[in-house]
């Protein structure tokens, strides 16, 4: 009986130690000294501990390094390790790791995801980019999640900007912003595979590889892929199909020219097949049909970036990137978009108690629908163009104690014409560990012009 009770005390201890070391895992430790297996329970709760989350490094709140305690925005971090313990296998679903991210799935390739409510499958007030290129699909006024993919595994982190940002980022920041950012391929260099299946997600698997490419060059390539299974059966249809299936790859460059210069390069290509059911009116009883829909959804990104150090506090930076997507089958409309967009941004300190940064930019969208037997857009065709320069000052007016930010983002788009989207933040840290804010912004949103789509169908 006094083993048995010794084996259950036993149990019981190392049951707590494992509820404890589950809470601990996403802490630093402050007393590294002493080995932490040797550590009894009443040891541990004792210790003292930093969140790693408060100390992580963001840059879309200011367009600069910062901590997240330090920048005057509501912003969440999803680091690699959230995504890796939270099992996810698309960026949808570990957006839902942050809090005010509404995120609801529609069918097997489908999801509505916003911030600050007025979810749905086109949420216009969201601006989404992938390494600094923007997602945002003008012809439908939001993203298509099932074309937005990333190799999870080589996800650095995922910052999430609630509330207007369009002083920084331009216009459809108006909720908020998701920068998904990947890992440098210094970070990833060796082979990794990946894979996995269930019932719902069939089959998946990725690959990558990575080396050193010259003395300060390294490299990344990677493929990936899944099948998923429809999500079951859909009221009011004869049988349910929203199969899915998906092919990607693509690569990164990042190499350092001189001891102030480094460039990046990388690019995706994907091809995938979705399936979908789809409600059409008719001209006589039921007054609607059910229907299968299956199309296909394809396309390629290439990105160049060079970013220039003067000093600790001074740098410039030059982005190009180019954007091609298209889906749509011989039923429905086809549509087409090209996008190419060139952004020059540079920041400096003035003097000790301002920092500033000022840019330019140039985006071209090419957008284009096709008719086909059963819709008919009255315009096919249209060609959009937006220029935008944008200028942010932070000044200390106490020192460590207050700040004040101030800004604006100037734009011309063929929708609205010209456009203002200023800021000013206003920033107090009562204590080291405390940071009070409040702000005043306006933020637009572009969208397409009119379009009359005419659908002709008989019983």
């Amino acid at each position: 009986m006094l083993t048995e009770r010794l084996h259950k005390s036993s149990m019981n201890r190392k049951a707590c130690l494992a509820v404890v070391f589950t809470g601990f895992s996403a802490l630093v430790l402050a007393d590294a000294d002493k080995a932490v297996t040797e550590m009894d329970t009443a040891d541990l709760l004792n210790m003292q501990v930093i969140s790693t989350r408060k100390k992580s490094q963001v840059t879309s709140a200011s367009k600069k390094a910062e901590y997240v305690s330090n920048a005057p925005s509501a912003v969440f971090v999803i680091g690699n390790d959230d995504i890796k313990r939270a099992g996810v296998t698309s960026v949808p679903e570990a957006l839902r790791l942050a809090p005010g991210v509404d995120v609801a799935r529609v069918s097997s390739s489908k999801w509505a995801v916003s911030i600050r409510g007025f979810n749905g499958i086109f949420a216009n007030k969201l601006l989404v980019m992938i390494d600094g290129r923007s997602v945002y699909n003008p012809g439908f006024s939001g993203v298509y999640w099932d074309a937005q993919d990333v190799m999870l595994e080589d996800v650095e982190r995922i910052e999430v900007i609630r509330g207007p940002a369009a002083t920084l980022w331009g216009a459809n920041a108006v909720n908020g912003v998701i920068n998904i950012i990947s890992k440098r391929a210094e970070d990833t260099s060796g082979g990794l595979l990946a894979g996995g299946g269930g019932t719902l997600e069939t089959g998946f698997g990725a690959l990558r590889y990575g080396k050193q490419l010259g003395e300060d060059s390294y490299g990344r390539v990677y493929v990936k892929g899944f099948q998923r299974e429809g999500l079951g059966q859909v009221e009011g249809f004869a049988a349910s199909a929203d199969n899915w299936d998906k092919q990607q790859g693509g690569f990164r460059i990042d190499s350092r020219l001189s001891s102030r210069d480094e460039w990046t390069l990388q690019g995706d290509l994907y091809r995938s097949q979705l399936s979908q059911n789809a409600l059409l009116p008719v001209l006589s009883s039921p007054y609607q049909q059910s229907l299968i829909e299956n199309f296909s959804a394809a396309g390629a990104n290439i990105l160049s970036r060079l970013r220039h150090t003067f000093s600790t506090s001074a740098e410039y930076s030059l982005q190009f990137y180019y954007d091609h997507s298209e889906r749509g089958n011989n039923a429905f409309a086809k549509q087409s978009l090209d996008t190419l967009d060139v952004d020059f941004q540079n920041s400096f300190a003035i003097g000790e108690r301002q920092n500033a940064i000022w840019g330019v930019g140039y985006r071209a969208n090419l957008d284009e629908f096709s008719d086909s037997p059963l819709i008919q857009p009255t315009r096919l065709k249209r060609d959009t163009h937006l220029f935008t320069a944008f200028v942010q000052d932070e000044i200390m007016l106490v020192d460590d104690k207050l700040w004040l930010t101030l800004g604006s983002k100037f734009e011309h788009n063929s929708y609205s014409g010209f456009e203002g989207q200023p800021t000013a933040r206003l920033m107090w840290a009562p204590t080291l560990e405390q940071r009070v804010w409040a702000a005043f912004s306006r933020a637009v949103r572009t969208r397409r012009g009119p379009i009359t789509i005419f659908v002709f169908l008989t019983a």
